[in-house]
């Protein structure tokens, strides 16, 4: 017969046990509840070099982040460019659960796992927040011949431009591409993965032109190092008066590239929640409306799982526009 101490024995275990769970439990909810760690370092990945539309957007939100205290523990912002933001997006991916790392998206989000045979897309992420459309220009360098749109268009069915953008197979590809189609001409269209080097090659004469974001050459434009000679956005910014948009000259395209946040794929429910909440206090600082107007941004904002939604439906689209132009399959 069992004594009482040899019966007692595995109920003091299982107590000992259950108070062990509950004890872990408890410091788990604490720990979800207590996002972000001061003591955790956030990793900000920039899927492209540093000077692109990419690079200037993430170091604009950390330099909010930190000058109003959004964030209580260090910052670090990283460039991982290659693949037309294959690099960078792949090893936000890896980082999966993990909620100390994030990135910001560009048209190139879409259009890479369209085109690469990447395990991730657009939607494999927690969605954070799209914070603004970004409209191109189509810009010459000073020394052109072509002074306007009408002679762009002229000069290019007489002979095929090279034309220079962000990304293989990206918005920087996607507008020439329907434009020369819409306008009947050619041309090569040259990829970079740095907006420093695609800069360089027009200013040297190695492009014809390029298709960028405002922002990103504002001091070459007013310099006079570089014309632009036409719009993608469907109104043209102040700062860009008498250029004239696609729409204004018939060419019509209604595409542009998505400026958002997202976390790695299953973040905690806690974390993305902090991050839009976050997010919707920098939108309302003046730096940030400051960066907008600079950049010529088109503010368009969505939080969470419209967010989401919004990537789902454009991806959709471009996959449309690129399987017409028989560029994937």
């Amino acid at each position: 017969m069992q004594s009482r101490h040899s019966i007692a024995m595995p109920f003091k275990a299982l107590a000992l046990a259950c108070a062990v769970s509950v004890a872990a439990l408890a410091s788990s909810v604490a720990s979800a509840q207590s996002y972000p760690d001061p003591s955790e370092r956030l990793n900000w990945t920039i899927a492209f070099g540093p000077g692109g539309g990419n690079d200037i957007m993430s170091r604009t939100i950390i330099s909010i982040l930190e000058k109003y205290d959004l964030y209580p523990g260090e910052i670090v912002a990283e460039n991982r460019p290659g693949g037309s933001g294959a690099v960078g997006w792949g090893h936000l991916f890896n980082q999966a659960g993990n909620p100390y790392h994030i990135s910001s998206t560009s048209g190139s989000f879409i259009t890479t796992p369209l085109k690469a045979d990447t395990p991730w897309g657009p939607t494999s992420f927690t969605p954070v927040a799209l914070l603004a459309a970004d409209d191109l220009i189509l810009v010459v360098n000073r020394d052109s011949a072509i002074k306007d749109f009408d002679q762009w268009i002229s000069q290019a069915k007489a002979q095929s431009p090279a034309v220079g953008g962000m990304g293989a197979v990206n918005v920087d590809f996607i507008i020439p591409t329907l434009l020369a189609e819409k306008a009947g001409y050619e041309f090569e269209y040259v990829s970079f993965n740095q907006q420093g080097e695609l800069t360089t090659a027009l200013l040297s004469g190695a492009l014809d032109a390029m298709v960028v974001n405002p922002g990103e050459v504002s001091g070459l434009l007013e310099s006079g190092d570089l014309r632009a000679i036409a719009f993608t956005g469907k109104k043209t910014p102040a700062s860009l008066a008498g250029v004239p948009t696609l729409g204004e000259k018939g060419y019509e395209m209604n595409i542009s590239a998505p400026r958002g946040i997202v976390l790695p794929p299953d973040a905690p429910k806690e974390a993305q929640e902090w991050w839009i909440a976050t997010m919707k206090k920098v939108v309302e600082t003046q730096e940030w409306a400051e960066y907008v107007k600079k950049h010529d941004l088109t503010e368009n904002v969505l939080y969470g799982e419209e967010f989401s939604s919004f990537l789902a439906g454009i991806q959709n689209e471009f996959g449309r526009i690129l399987k017409a132009k028989g560029v994937i399959q």
